[in-house]
């Protein structure tokens, strides 16, 4: 049982799911993307992001609070991939700030997620992620996720290319 609250995110909650989608990226990312990249992430465009998706439900957004805190988010959908099947349902985002990692609060984000893609329908998800974010990739293979190999992609991402690949799992 987890000792987070997962929520509904509202429109209030914009500016830390922000905050903290910045915070996270400038230190998971600190040695695999540029310092210059990771420096000039923008608060205020990740804001601007997060208003819309929360306003819309585009992607579906949840946050996991301890107590009064937001902690970490989730974006979770359908799935964005040409060709995937109407059942098919992607994380888009889960971010947890890095003062809160390995507490179990990407547990609680990923259960919620888990959870309203099953309302939604879906009999499967899929995520994208960095080949070199290992800490990505040990999470949520730990959550039952296998590689697609045959989906690596190479992604623009700030002033470098990345390599990205898909994984899948089903949602029983």
């Amino acid at each position: 049982m987890s000792l987070y609250q997962v929520r509904p995110a509202v429109a209030r909650d914009a500016a830390t799911i922000a905050a903290i989608h910045v915070n996270t990226w400038q230190e998971a990312y600190e040695g695999l993307l540029p310092e210059a990249d990771l420096k000039a992430i923008s608060v205020d465009k990740r804001l601007k992001l997060w208003r819309e998706a929360i306003q819309y439900g585009d992607p579906q957004v949840h946050v996991a609070v301890d107590g009064d805190r937001i902690v970490g988010f989730v974006g979770f959908d359908r799935s964005r991939d040409p060709k995937s099947k109407p059942t098919t349902g992607e994380i888009w985002a889960i971010y947890v700030g890095p003062g809160d990692w390995d507490q179990g609060a990407g547990l609680a984000l990923w259960d919620a997620a888990r959870e309203g893609l099953v309302e939604e329908g879906c009999t499967e998800v899929t995520l994208w992620v960095m080949l070199k974010n290992e800490r990505a990739l040990r999470f949520f293979e730990l959550a039952g996720f296998k590689r697609e190999l045959n989906t690596a992609r190479t992604t623009p991402m700030g002033s470098v290319k990345v390599e990205e690949i898909r994984l899948k799992r089903t949602l029983d």
